[in-house]
């Protein structure tokens, strides 16, 4: 089962990554000034992630594939890694599908 982790960085910020079954960072936010509003974008995982048009496939500079995730406003809630392959890519996409509407927070700020 997929677990979201709350943490706050060097600058103050607070910050989540999803993590699938295996402990793997699937998915990883930007920074939010407050934890109530970490807590939201996780709220807006659990339910942009079960629409596949809200996530955006993309590539890096290098040709590495990598997706974000975008709340119904259009902005992006949490990036991807970068993957070795479109197919790994879409693997991970799938895990955030299957993880995210259930998974639990685990808050470390």
């Amino acid at each position: 089962m997929g677990k979201f982790e709350i943490n706050k960085d060097k600058a103050g910020k607070f910050r989540f990554n999803l993590k699938a079954g295996n402990h793997q960072v699937i998915l990883s936010s930007q920074g939010y000034a407050t934890k109530s509003a970490c807590e939201n974008g996780i709220e807006s995982v659990r339910k942009n992630s079960k629409d596949d048009k809200m996530f955006e496939r993309k590539k890096a500079k290098d040709g590495s594939p990598y997706f974000s995730l975008k709340a119904t406003n259009g902005q992006v809630i949490g990036s991807s890694e970068m993957y070795s392959s479109t197919s790994a890519m879409s693997k991970g996409i799938a895990s955030i599908k299957k993880n995210a509407p259930k998974a639990s927070v685990q808050d470390n700020s």
